[in-house]
C-alpha cells in the first residue's frame, strides 16, 4: 500500500509538472504570436509607407526632367534673343549710316531731277514754239500760194517741217531743166514768204521717176543730173527773188524717193516733183540737247 501511495504520488508530481509547463508555454506562444502579429503591422506600414515614397519619388523625377526641359527651353530663348539683339544693334547702326548716305543720295538726286525737269521744261517750251512757228509759216505759204491747183502744189507739215510739194507739170517740161513761167510766178510768191522768215531755212530736193533720160540730152547723164539741175535752177529763181543764198541748199534724189512704186503713167507723173523743205532753225534746240 505504501508503494501504491508512492506510485500515486509520483503521478501526481508528474502531472502537476506537466501542467505547470503547459501554462509557461501557452503564455508565451501567446506574448510571441502578439509580437509576431505587432511586427507584421509594423511591416505592412513599412511596405506601404515605401509604395508611397516610390511613387513620391517617381513624381519627382518627372517634374525634375520637365523642369530640365523647360530650364533647356529658357536656356535657348535667352540665347535665341541675346543673338537677335546683337543682330538688331548691328543692323540698327548700318541702318543709320545707311539713311545717312541714301539721304545725301536722293538729295543729290532731286538736284538732278530738278535740274532735269527745268531743261525738259525749257525744251517743251521751245518745241511749242516751233511748232507754233512751223503752223504759222504753213498758214502764210498757203495762203501766198492759193492761186494753185492742188493737183499741182500742195503744203504740209510732217516731222515739224512745211512741205512745200510742187509737181513736174507746174515748173518743167520732159527731160527739161528750165522753170515754166507759172512755175516762176509760184516760187517768186513763195520767196515773198520767205525774205520775211529770216529764222528758215530751205532745202530745194529734185525727184524723178524711173524711166531713164533720153540719150544725148545736153549736160545730163542720168536721173541723177536731171533732179541735181531742176533743184539747181529753183535755187537761183528762189535767191534771184531776194531769199538769202546762205539759207536755201539745192539737193537731188533721182528716183529713188518715189511716193508711189507702181510702174503705171499716175504714179510716175505722181513722182516727178520738186519739194521745197522749210525748217524753222533750231540753235536753242540744241543747245539745250548738248547741255543735257
Amino acid at each position: 500500500m505504501k508503494k501504491n501511495f508512492y506510485r500515486a504520488s509520483l503521478f501526481l508530481l508528474i502531472g502537476s509538472l506537466s501542467l505547470s509547463s503547459c501554462v509557461v508555454s501557452k503564455k508565451k506562444y501567446e506574448d510571441l504570436m502578439a509580437r509576431k502579429n505587432a511586427l507584421e503591422l509594423d511591416k505592412s506600414d513599412l511596405e506601404q509607407q515605401k509604395s508611397t515614397l516610390e511613387q513620391q519619388k517617381s513624381a519627382l523625377e518627372t517634374e525634375k526632367a520637365q523642369l530640365e526641359q523647360e530650364r533647356a527651353e529658357l536656356e535657348r530663348q535667352k540665347a535665341e534673343y541675346q543673338q537677335s539683339l546683337q543682330q538688331a544693334l548691328k543692323e540698327g547702326k548700318a541702318l543709320g549710316e545707311t539713311l545717312n548716305m541714301n539721304k545725301s543720295q536722293i538729295d543729290k538726286l532731286n538736284a538732278d531731277l530738278k535740274a532735269r525737269e527745268q531743261r525738259l521744261a525749257e525744251l517743251q517750251r521751245i518745241l511749242d514754239e516751233k511748232d507754233k512757228a512751223v503752223n504759222a509759216l504753213r498758214s502764210k505759204v498757203s495762203n501766198a500760194l492759193l492761186g494753185f491747183n492742188d493737183k499741182d502744189l500742195t503744203v504740209n507739215i510732217r516731222n515739224g517741217k512745211v512741205y512745200v510739194s510742187l509737181a513736174e507739170q507746174l515748173l518743167f517740161n520732159s527731160g527739161s531743166t528750165k522753170v515754166d513761167p507759172k512755175g516762176v510766178e509760184a516760187l517768186k510768191k513763195l520767196a515773198t514768204v520767205l525774205k520775211e522768215q529770216q529764222d528758215v531755212n530751205v532745202v530745194v530736193e529734185g525727184h524723178t521717176d524711173d524711166v531713164p533720160i533720153a540719150r544725148g540730152t545736153v549736160g545730163m547723164q542720168d536721173n541723177w543730173d536731171l533732179s541735181v539741175l531742176r533743184a539747181t535752177e529753183i535755187t537761183r529763181i528762189l535767191t534771184q527773188a531776194g531769199v538769202q543764198p546762205d539759207r536755201v541748199t539745192p539737193s537731188g534724189r533721182s528716183l529713188y524717193v518715189p511716193l508711189d512704186n507702181a510702174k503705171t503713167k499716175e504714179a510716175r507723173q505722181k513722182n516727178r516733183r520738186t519739194e521745197i523743205i522749210l525748217t524753222p532753225k533750231l540753235d536753242e534746240l540744241f543747245q539745250i540737247l548738248e547741255s543735257a
